[in-house]
């Protein structure tokens, strides 16, 4: 024991410290020296002679202050590792030393939710308020020009007051539609306004099918009236071109609108009669335009006798 410290507040040499260290930790990895020589109450000396014996077959001479420093220390539990215990303390600590680790993790989150905010922002949100923006300057403006310019137009296509007063009808119902922001009321008064002009605009002769194979007219029993007959001519609409025009027609078998070049036009039989005489005679209909539509008219008239009532299939 003549080796010891000159003063209690002196600061030990790093060397000793790490010899002690080594010494500790020499006497931990050789758990059956600690087991035989500590457990059985040995003195201290003996241990300490027992580590000489340890250093000095491997070649190291350690001081006996040194050895005995190490055994205190092992026993005080010195040169230990203790886990701190469990607090906010520590567990703000471990989160300043992995602080690297965990903004990595927050850069990658705040990275990948700047990428989802800028494509809902960009991809979703700004052109869905573009798209709303651009519908109600529609409602509020296009829509409702557009409204009185096809109104404005019928009115110089036609004199007829009927047309006139359908024109004006639809106008204010689609107008009011738009001041109330109804999309579908106003989208509807305008298409009939477009349909009226585009019915007032036409122009075509109703003429008799006779074409090579094709039949000038038939006769159909109504599911009313077994005994009776209804007779019909098969009619087209030819423009002023020579093409087909497309009208359109209600058939009374259905009771739908169709639009059709071809329907069959109810005649009295006298009239079909009179058509299938003059087809006999040489294969031709002399007479084969039966009444025509006119600029600004809503209907057709006709220079044939005929009925009301139309079908559009056969």
């Amino acid at each position: 024991m003549a080796e010891t410290a000159a003063g209690g507040d002196q600061t030990a040499p790093l060397d000793d410290i790490m010899l002690a260290m080594d010494v500790v930790d020499t006497l931990r990895h050789r758990e059956h020296v600690i087991d035989r020589e500590l457990s059985e109450d040995e003195r201290e000396e003996g241990l300490v002679e027992r580590l000489k014996e340890i250093y000095a077959a491997q070649g190291i001479e350690v001081p006996e202050r040194i050895l005995k420093e190490g055994v205190e220390g092992l026993k005080q539990a010195r040169f230990t590792y203790e886990a701190p215990a469990a607090g906010l303390q520590t567990m703000l600590a471990r989160v300043y030393v992995s602080r690297w680790r965990w903004g990595r993790i927050a850069g990658i989150a705040v990275l990948a939710l700047a990428v989802l905010w800028g494509g809902y922002t960009f991809g979703y949100r700004l052109p869905a308020e573009r798209a709303a923006e651009a519908a109600r300057v529609e409602l509020a403006q296009a829509i409702p020009d557009k409204l009185k310019s096809l109104a404005g137009e019928i009115d110089q296509i036609t004199t007829d007051a009927t047309a006139k007063s359908r024109a004006v009808t639809a106008r204010d119902q689609g107008l009011a539609a738009a001041a109330n922001g109804e999309r579908t009321g106003a989208d509807a008064a305008l298409a009939r306004l477009e349909t009226l002009r585009d019915l007032l605009t036409s122009e075509y002769a109703i003429r008799i099918v006779q074409d090579q194979g094709e039949q000038s007219g038939i006769w159909r029993v109504p599911d009313v009236n077994d005994t009776a007959r209804n007779y019909y001519l098969i009619v087209e609409a030819i423009g002023a071109d020579g093409g087909k025009v497309t009208v359109s027609v209600e058939s009374e078998e259905t009771g739908k609108p169709a639009n059709v070049t071809r329907w069959g036009q109810r005649v009295s039989e006298s009239a079909f009669d009179r058509v299938v005489r003059d087809k006999r005679d040489d294969g031709i209909i002399q007479a084969d335009v039966i009444g025509a539509k006119q600029r600004g008219a809503l209907d057709p008239e006709f220079s044939f006798p005929v009925e009301n009532g139309a079908i559009t299939e056969w």
